[in-house]
């Protein structure tokens, strides 16, 4: 009875380990890699935010992400750069005015 008890004890133990150190829903999404580009210029409009892709990717990207999806576009694109400061100072314009 002992030793089914401390088996129990192990199952449960190790199955809490596993649900703890698994990644979050928001972090898994931040962390996959973008495959293709889009060529479309994003309406700054419709941005939200962005990311950068994790550097364990193969191509770095910048994701923007939209009401609808989230859209992976070359950081090399001559518009992405002005879209990533116009969204900046978006932001941090929103915070000041919180503060």
């Amino acid at each position: 009875m002992r030793h089914l008890m401390a088996l129990m004890f192990l199952v449960i133990f190790c199955s809490l380990q596993l649900t703890t150190s698994a990644p979050s829903a928001s972090d898994l999404a931040k962390s996959t890699c973008c495959y293709k580009f889009s060529n479309a210029v994003i309406p700054l409009k419709l941005v939200k935010s962005y990311y950068r892709t994790d550097s364990s990717c193969s191509k770095p990207a910048i994701v923007f992400e939209t009401d609808r999806r989230r859209i992976c576009v070359d950081p090399e694109t001559s518009w992405v750069s002005g879209h990533i400061t116009k969204v900046d100072n978006r932001t941090t314009k929103t915070q000041n005015k919180t503060v």
